[in-house]
């Protein structure tokens, strides 16, 4: 019996970090993608304003 909550607590605790590590590689990803974004947009915009 302790076999097996022992078991059932580790597969909790690897599903727990593996969610970590995909919500930071989430947060990361988004943060790169919202600055080459606003980058992209400010090249428009300074394009736009050249002519």
């Amino acid at each position: 019996m302790v076999r097996l909550r022992s078991k059932k607590a580790q597969s909790v605790i690897e599903f727990v970090m593996l969610f970590m590590v995909v919500a930071a590689a989430i947060m990361f990803t988004y943060k790169y993608v919202q600055r080459s974004m606003q980058a992209r947009l400010k090249q428009v915009q300074e394009h736009m304003e050249y002519k």
